[in-house]
């Protein structure tokens, strides 16, 4: 019985170091995931921004009030 309880443990700490080092895998890619959030809605900002956006060469300047 004493050695179904250290493998029954051993189990519990291999399976408790396996999620901690998942769960820091994942909480390391947090910064960059919210830096290319941001760098996206930045974009789509300047995208729908009319003023923005450069003409081509073919399309005339806005009118004059």
């Amino acid at each position: 019985m004493d050695g179904a309880a250290i493998l029954f443990i051993l189990a519990v700490a291999g399976v408790a170091s396996i999620c901690l080092f998942a769960l820091k895998g994942l909480l390391d890619q947090v910064p960059d995931v919210i830096d290319s959030a941001g760098k996206a809605r930045d974009a789509w900002h300047r995208f729908k921004k009319p003023e923005g956006r450069p003409r081509a060469d073919n399309e005339e300047p806005p009118a004059a009030a």
